[in-house]
């Protein structure tokens, strides 16, 4: 599933609307990963934990392109 938003429509985005948004797009079945985990709820626990540790990341695409790169870390890691 792929989510066609516009940086706008991105900005105007809560933290939990984003992170429903990527949980419900989630592909953690395909490779690399095939199913061991779920990788879009290890990377929101990534980055909750770093915000408790003084990150500061702004709600909408701040939040959105912070996701989606430690998504990218996270995949790439396994390969």
């Amino acid at each position: 599933m792929e989510i066609n938003l516009n940086d706008y429509q991105i900005n105007e985005l809560s933290i939990r609307e984003i992170n429903f948004l990527f949980r419900m797009c989630d592909e953690s079945e395909k490779w690399p990963i095939c199913g061991e985990f779920n990788v879009t709820n290890r990377a929101i626990r990534r980055i909750a934990r770093k915000r408790r540790e003084g990150l500061c990341i702004n709600p909408g695409l701040e939040y959105w392109l912070t996701l989606e790169n430690e998504i990218k870390n996270i995949v790439n890691q396994c390969v």
